[in-house]
Order: structure tokens, then C-alpha cells, then sequence
């Protein structure tokens, strides 16, 4: 799913047109999206609150986690040869999958998406690659099934730097997804 995913996302980007468009990356050049991460689409698509839109959900969810491997990692989609249009992309990607999720009217998983952007750049700021992708598993999995109160606790302990929070984020989002 994931590639098909990115594919849209691409496709996408392409009918925006401008400088974005024009640093996608040839399909044959793009890195292969499990080098890059987890299918985290997949993951929020595969939740009840997706039900509804789980493609479009998916294409969400790649297109901010291709803003962070913009902003911080290596783009599965993009020419990475231009550090300040690589910010910029990030950014737009960002914007992107938050309006078309507000598109859909789930406030809820904008906020959480919201959540995913900004922990993140604390984890990054912290110098934390595991609580990075402890927030992002984390995120998808409240976007398909929503947050409970632990997951907010867990969200909480991270925003408070306390020790174990990747760890209770993790906890939180598979208890989340097993139900």
C-alpha cells in the first residue's frame, strides 16, 4: 500500500505543479519506501476511524511523514539536492495533508497530526531518533483508532522530556491497535 500511496502522493504534487513538482524524483531514482520508515499510511487507514476514507487517510498520513523525512531524514519522493527547497517542500507537504485532512472534517486527527509535527521536532531537537519514530507510530495509530488516555499520558510524558516516554508511546499505540 505504501508505494501506491506515494504514487498518488506524487501524482499529486505533479498536478500542484511549480518547484515542488519539478524536484520529484524520476520513479526509477525514488529510494524504496522501506528503506525509509514504516508504512505509516497503511497503519491509520487500517483503524475504524479510517473506515470511511482509508485511501485518502493513508495519503494523508505519507504526506506529513514525507514532510519529516523532509525536514529531517531523506525524502523517499524528492530530489534532495537543495537543502532550503527541501525545508520548503517539508513545509508544503505539512499543509498538504492537513488541509486535506480538515477536508474530511476530522478535527481529532488534525490535532494529532498536529501532535506528530511537533514532537517530532522536539525529538529531532533532542537529538532522539527513537522517540521520533515512537511519535509517529504513535500518531498513525490515533488517527485510525483515536487516543485514549493513555496515549495522551504518554504524549504528555514526552512534551515533559520524562525517561521511558518512547517506550509508553509504543505501549499505548499497539494496546490502541490490538483492540
Amino acid at each position: 500500500m505504501t508505494e501506491a500511496t506515494l504514487g498518488l502522493l506524487a501524482e499529486a504534487v505533479r498536478e500542484e505543479g511549480g518547484l515542488l513538482a519539478d524536484a520529484l524524483a524520476p520513479a526509477a531514482q525514488r529510494g524504496r519506501p522501506e528503506a525509509a520508515g514504516p508504512a505509516l499510511g497503511a497503519l491509520a487507514a487500517a483503524g475504524p476511524r479510517a473506515f470511511a476514507h482509508p485511501a485518502e487517510i493513508a495519503l494523508v498520513v505519507e504526506a506529513v511523514f514525507e514532510g519529516y523525512l523532509l525536514h529531517y531524514a531523506r525524502s523517499r519522493l524528492f530530489d534532495d539536492g537543495d537543502a532550503d527547497l527541501a525545508l520548503l517542500a517539508g513545509d508544503r507537504l505539512y499543509a498538504l495533508g492537513l488541509a486535506r485532512l480538515a477536508d474530511l472534517g476530522d478535527l481529532a486527527a488534525v490535532a494529532e497530526l498536529a501532535d506528530v509535527i511537533s514532537l517530532c521536532a522536539q525529538a529531532q531537537a533532542e537529538g532522539d531518533a527513537e522517540l521520533a519514530g515512537a511519535v509517529w507510530e504513535a500518531g498513525a495509530t490515533a488517527i485510525g483508532w483515536g487516543a485514549d488516555a493513555a496515549l495522551q499520558a504518554a504524549k504528555a510524558s514526552v512534551r515533559g522530556r520524562r525517561r521511558g516516554a518512547a517506550e509508553a508511546l509504543r505501549a499505548a499505540a499497539r494496546r490502541l491497535s490490538a483492540s
